[in-house]
């Protein structure tokens, strides 16, 4: 893994995670590929931010995921591949199911055959989500204050394991589910080494939220700015939430330990010592600025899941990973990071409402 020999590709490298790890690779030396249709608002900023501290070890290939000859040409110079490109929204995926099965499933599927086709040694790090395991309805919850809780004492000390069934619900839950069995697969029947890393709520610079994705900025962005935030469901929903420095960790140590994890998938969040509701978030943000934040609530939405901590256990064990950082300190740092692009510029979103 040290910065020489063959690029490192990195699919969807301008977003918010992809950006981050580009910059940590570049960091160590590596000329990285950013592969971005720049199709996300503020993303170009992103890449600006890259080629500014990197120059010309960032290498912007201007190409959809969807595009298979772009994608052949950019995994053949690569001596491993990120492949963060999605469309990332529930929402987006409700109303547009085709363009969202085309980008998550044929996206990750142009990735993989054009491994298999080069000869399938290079690392395929894949990013998943969550959602593969459904809204969780199963699962016994009890209130206690402003947050949802499972009754069960292990599941709320432990977390939910790899061990969970996969129950994809809405087109987003079906296209992010079926890419992660597609990766998982091309480990069993073609020898490709891959990983898959199933996400739960990742924060941090570099974050341009909006109430579609990226909620933790979004309600940072929305309060900073004094504007009303909108919730769905009741806010009492749970979420262990992750900063980006140790998620770019733990990608690096799945491409660094590959031969040791291909064909795996491991659950990664903040786990159950990270676990925050979204209406607890909001109080530590009034803290953080001093001020009340004004909410509404709107209904629950389709796959919106109640309780969802990872049990992370599987993931610091295999990819050595260090104790997450507090989310308490990671929100005031991703607050300080906005109010520092605000006061240079204005983090301004066009949507106001924020997840479940």
């Amino acid at each position: 893994m040290s910065g020489s020999g063959a690029p490192v590709l990195v699919t969807g490298g301008a977003g918010f995670i992809g950006s981050n790890l580009a910059d940590r690779l570049a960091s160590d030396g590596h000329t990285v590929l950013v592969l971005d249709a720049l199709s996300r608002d503020g993303v170009e900023r992103n890449l600006a931010w890259l080629k500014s501290r990197h120059g010309s070890k960032i290498v912007h290939l201007a190409a959809d995921i969807r595009d298979r000859r772009a994608v052949d040409e950019a995994v053949g110079e690569a001596q491993a591949v990120f492949h963060l490109a999605a469309q990332v929204a529930v929402t987006t995926s409700l109303v547009d199911p085709v363009e969202d099965f085309e980008i998550n499933i044929q996206g990750a599927l142009n990735v993989l055959e054009a491994v298999r086709r080069r000869g399938a040694t290079t690392p395929v790090v894949f990013a998943s989500t969550n959602k593969v395991y459904g809204d969780l309805a199963d699962v016994p919850l009890e209130l206690v204050g402003d947050a949802y809780r499972p009754t069960d004492p292990g599941l709320r000390v432990r977390g939910v394991s790899e061990s969970r069934p996969l129950d994809f619900h809405t087109p987003y839950g079906c296209s992010k589910g079926a890419a992660d069995q597609y990766v998982l697969d091309y480990s069993r029947s073609f020898g490709v080494p891959t990983c898959v890393l199933r996400m739960s709520c990742i924060y941090g610079p570099r974050q341009m939220g909006t109430e579609d994705q990226g909620w933790v900025a979004h309600f940072l962005i929305r309060a900073i700015e004094g504007q009303p935030i909108s919730i769905y469901g009741d806010g009492r929903q749970v979420r262990d939430i992750m900063n980006v420095a140790d998620t770019v960790d733990a990608y690096l140590a799945a491409w660094r330990r590959i031969e040791r994890v291909s064909g795996r998938a491991f659950n990664l969040g903040g786990g159950p010592n990270n676990a925050v509701s979204l209406v607890q978030l909001i109080a530590y943000i009034e803290e953080l600025i001093g001020r009340k934040v004004d909410l509404s609530f709107s209904d629950w939405r389709a796959g919106d899941q109640r309780y969802y901590v990872s049990d992370p256990s599987a993931a610091r064990r295999e990819l050595g990973l260090a104790e997450a950082i507090d989310w308490r300190t990671g929100v005031a740092g991703l607050a300080e990071w906005l109010q520092g692009e605000r006061n240079g510029k204005p983090a301004q979103r066009e949507k106001v409402e924020a997840v479940g």
